[in-house]
C-alpha cells in the first residue's frame, strides 16, 4: 500500500514470487469510469473508491477461503479504506511503502504508459493517512533501499505472527 509511484506493483510482484503466491494489481480492479477520471487528472473521491475497495477485499477473501494467500498492490491510503478491506478479509496484512514526495515524484516522472499522471501525487499525499501503531497488521518499509532489501524486510514482517499491542 502507498501512494502512486511508490513501487506497489514492483514490490508486490517480488513479494508474491518470494512467497509463491498469486499477485493482482489493484489498478486492474478499478471501474473504467475511475480510470477515465484519473487519466483526465481528476482525483478519485471516496464514492469512487468504495466499490473498488470492496472488490479488493472480496478478491483477498476468496483466497483466504481457499486457504491460500494472495498479494494485491493497492493504495489503501486511508485508515477507513484499510478497515473496509479488513472487514471483508480479516486475515489481511499490509505492507506500507513509505517514501518522500521528492523520491516518488522522480519515479513518477520516469514512468511510462500509466494512466495516473504525476500531477495527482499531491492529492495522494493529502489523502494518505499513514498507518498508526494500533494497526498491527501493517509492516512499514522505506522505499529508499534496494528492492531485495525491501522485499526481505516485508517478507520478515509478513511471515511473523501479528501480536497484540502492549
Amino acid at each position: 500500500m502507498g501512494v502512486s509511484g511508490c513501487g506497489k506493483s514492483t514490490v508486490s510482484s517480488a513479494i508474491a514470487r518470494e512467497l509463491d503466491l498469486d499477485m493482482t494489481d489493484g489498478d486492474d480492479l478499478h471501474l473504467p469510469a475511475s480510470v477515465d477520471k484519473m487519466r483526465a487528472g481528476t482525483p478519485l473521491q471516496d464514492s469512487d473508491r468504495w466499490p473498488w475497495l470492496d472488490r479488493i477485499g472480496q478478491h483477498l477473501a476468496q483466497a483466504q477461503t481457499a486457504g491460500r494467500g494472495r498479494v494485491i498492490a493497492c493504495s489503501a491510503l486511508k485508515r477507513d479504506y484499510r478497515d473496509r478491506i479488513r472487514h471483508l478479509a480479516p486475515e489481511v496484512r499490509f505492507v506500507f511503502l513509505q517514501g518522500s514526495a521528492a523520491l516518488i515524484r522522480e519515479r513518477l516522472s520516469a514512468r511510462q504508459g500509466h494512466y495516473m499522471p504525476p500531477e495527482l501525487l499531491d492529492s495522494q499525499f493529502l489523502t494518505l493517512q499513514a498507518p498508526t501503531a494500533d494497526e498491527l497488521d501493517v509492516i512499514t518499509v522505506s522505499i529508499d533501499q534496494p528492492l531485495d532489501a525491501l522485499v526481505a524486510q516485508a517478507r520478515a514482517g509478513l511471515v511473523s505472527p501479528v501480536t497484540s499491542a502492549s
